[in-house]
């Protein structure tokens, strides 16, 4: 191999690097501000007394994330919170250890976070089913619903700003994750009920787009349709392929994946159906 092309090559990944680590941010208004690393979002607020940041994702997210903060903004971290489990949103938190820094999660996360030894940082503060963070002169609500997706998810509510902020168990424009791997199905429409009742203008999710509350009632109106026409063909006694077939969810086509992962939506499904709600080993079925 030539200098010239081992030189082009070493370029090009230089370059493939730099774009696949690109990272943005984007202002929400009143010190609140959007995350994007690739796929996965969170949300940090900048107070006059120091910084809230939400999910770390990983690493070198983290490490860009830290030194914005440092140099643009000159304050502090004094809250990272955890929305949840999950090692693609909670990795990277030793980045913004320090005194003054403390690490915030729902119990059960905390529990997942011990037992499993995931390579993240401790949460200092659990909570039960509410906590209240006080700073600045704005007030982030935190509050756990019951399961939904992984150990321990909560909502995080920026009431000055009215932005809610929820990882994975709502995606605003987007279908839901393949198969839904870890999703508790009633779970999700229960919490996405709950959250439904709060003062929000905004919603930001762990992935894909912004929205409002409008979204967020869509999004939920998916997937109760979704649950229900999963249910009422499984217990018709259809098959997994003839529920495939039955199931009409086109007034939402306009979702990115729709087509791709409609049919990993409807087996997510059938698959809890089957072994957690019991339906797989019923006499009458």
């Amino acid at each position: 191999m030539s200098r010239l092309l081992q030189t082009l090559i070493a370029t090009s990944l230089l370059l493939i690097g730099f774009m696949a680590q690109s990272y943005e941010i984007e202002d929400l208004g009143d010190g609140l501000h959007r995350f994007i690393d690739d796929r996965h979002r969170s949300v940090f607020l900048i107070t006059p007394e120091g910084a809230v940041v939400t999910d770390p994702l990983n690493k070198k997210a983290a490490t860009w994330l830290n030194e914005q903060i440092k140099t643009r903004f000159n304050v502090p971290v004094k809250y990272v919170i955890y929305s949840h489990n999950h090692s693609d949103h909670i990795y990277g938190a030793e980045v913004f250890k320090s005194p003054h820094t403390t690490f915030v999660a729902h119990k059960l996360t905390a529990q997942d976070i011990k037992n499993t030894q995931m390579k993240t940082v401790m949460p200092t503060l659990t909570f039960d089913d509410e906590l209240t963070l006080n700073l600045g002169g704005s007030t982030v609500k935190l509050n756990y619903h019951g399961p939904n997706d992984g150990r321990g998810s909560v909502s995080i509510l920026f009431e000055k700003q009215k932005t809610l902020f929820v990882v994975d168990w709502i995606v605003i424009g987007r279908m839901p994750w393949q198969k839904l791997w870890s999703y508790d199905i009633q779970g999700i429409i229960n919490s996405t009920q709950a959250v439904l009742k709060y003062d929000f203008d905004t919603f930001v999710g762990g992935h894909a787009d912004i929205g409002n509350k409008a979204d967020v009632t869509r999004y939920l109106s998916y997937i109760e349709q979704l649950y229900s026409q999963v249910t009422a063909g499984a217990l018709a006694g259809q098959s997994l392929d003839e529920i495939k077939k039955n199931v009409k969810l086109d007034q939402f086509s306009d979702f990115k994946q729709f087509d791709a992962w409609l049919p990993l939506n409807i087996e997510g499904v059938y698959e809890r159906l089957m072994e957690e709600s019991g339906m797989g080993w019923r006499s009458d079925l």
